[in-house]
């Protein structure tokens, strides 16, 4: 079905929403803005889409680790029936984009007010959802909403989980009034849709007007430490070391270089990245001591992300013998690929084409909520085109039209499930 998306609207709900942690700039398409879980700007982009919610006459619903759900249930759906999901976040990175996350959650209000203001008559209910901490920039490493709402991480696991200050997401949650009570179990949706910009330039090389992902990239993150001597870095002769960091920058070439060796040989979205590094005591005149490295490997092929994360292993144990430094490898945290729904999918190409868009298929090299909500009830992410791939930046945009026209696909998808 065609369904006509309030451009203006949508628009207005993303600049007003935006404005919540707002980093000021000359420039209106370098608008970032820094909204992390349980601060006051989170505090008032969660209030303005609550009172969006019942604006649009939506239920509101809020759990444990604060995950907001409004649901329509029109006099024709059966209050009992599987809703049909949509959303995304509305927590962002540190001077992130400002439409990472709240597109997916703004588009997915706008497909319920689409649906209504063209008198569709869904049979099921239609719920608009907007997961915490996402980014994984405050509390944990990313996905936690919707790990918790899909029985991976246990409530009270997250809620114990600190920030940098020390306070727990149980206390900012209450301290904000988003620690709440009531269960929301995407296990009995009927099905789930996530729309978010794509930060990649697939779709705007290809000129088209949404993407339908394939598969979800696995994520998979890893810590490695090495221990050498802190030494005077004068005093110390160059034969007599024991350089942490010297061993350490031979660990980032080798991770690089599996990364690439795997590209070449056998998947060629693969990707292996030393993101963070941490050098003690850090001091221009000492020798480094100690230093730990963050990993990041990404795939949608397990069997190339075990490959690098292997070769990081080994490196750092040869690099142990081999420089007399002590070693360290753990993986906190792994997220298997996840397919997307063919049947869902399906509906949402069939969505492009009723409304005369252009929609393709690609994978997501960026770990989104939808994966999680993939392991209990069918799931699909679609993608809106993203100008140079920039996001987690300020300098993050998408055009007003590319942020409708993909929100129509979203609205014709989710009608079309949820009048099944």
């Amino acid at each position: 079905m065609d369904l006509s998306v309030d451009a203006d609207r949508l628009r207005a709900d993303l600049e007003a929403n935006a404005a919540f942690g707002r980093i000021a700039d000359d420039d209106p398409e370098k608008c970032g803005r820094t909204n992390l879980t349980g601060t006051e700007a989170n505090r008032a982009a969660r209030d303005r889409l609550v009172e969006r919610f019942e604006d649009a006459g939506l239920e509101v619903a809020v759990d444990a680790v604060g995950n907001l759900v409004g649901t329509w249930v029109p006099d024709s759906a059966d209050p009992d029936a599987a809703p049909v999901a949509s959303g995304s976040h509305l927590d962002s990175v540190p001077n992130g984009g400002i439409f990472d996350g709240p597109l997916g959650v703004y588009a997915a209000l706008e497909a319920v007010r689409a649906m209504r203001d063209a008198g569709v008559e869904p049979a099921r209910p239609v719920a608009v959802a907007s997961f915490t901490e996402e980014e994984g920039a405050t509390f944990g490493n990313g996905l936690l909403g919707s790990s918790v709402a899909t029985g991976v991480t246990e409530p009270d696991e997250a809620l114990a989980l600190e920030n940098d200050a020390g306070e727990t997401l149980d206390e900012a949650l209450e301290r904000i009034g988003y620690r709440g009570g009531e269960a929301i179990d995407p296990a009995s949706w009927e099905a789930f849709y996530e729309l978010h910009v794509e930060q990649d330039t697939v779709l705007e090389e290809a000129g088209a007007d949404a993407g339908v992902v394939t598969t979800i990239t696995g994520i998979t993150h890893c810590e490695a430490t090495i221990e050498g001597e802190a030494n005077h870095a004068g005093a110390t002769a160059m034969g007599e070391r024991t350089d942490a960091l010297a061993a350490a920058s031979e660990f980032v070439l080798d991770v690089e270089a599996a990364a690439n060796e795997v590209v070449d040989k056998s998947s060629d979205s693969a990707v292996g990245t030393v993101g963070s590094l941490s050098v003690s005591p850090n001091a221009t005149n000492v020798v480094p001591g100690r230093v730990d490295a963050g990993v990041d490997v990404r795939d949608v092929n397990t069997e190339s992300m075990e490959t690098i994360v292997d070769a990081a292993r080994d490196s750092l144990a040869r690099i142990g013998r081999e420089r007399g430094v002590e070693t360290r490898f753990e993986r906190p945290f792994d997220v298997a690929p996840a397919p997307m729904s063919d049947r869902i999918r399906d509906a949402a190409h069939a969505a492009a084409e009723t409304a005369g868009l252009t929609a393709i298929d690609l994978h997501s090299g960026a770990a989104h909520d939808a994966m999680r909500v993939a392991a209990v009830t069918d799931s699909s992410l679609l993608f809106a085109p993203s100008r140079d791939g920039i996001s987690h930046s300020p300098r993050e945009w998408t055009d007003w039209a590319d942020c409708a026209a993909a929100t129509a696909v979203l609205a014709g998808a989710v009608a079309r499930a949820a009048t099944e």
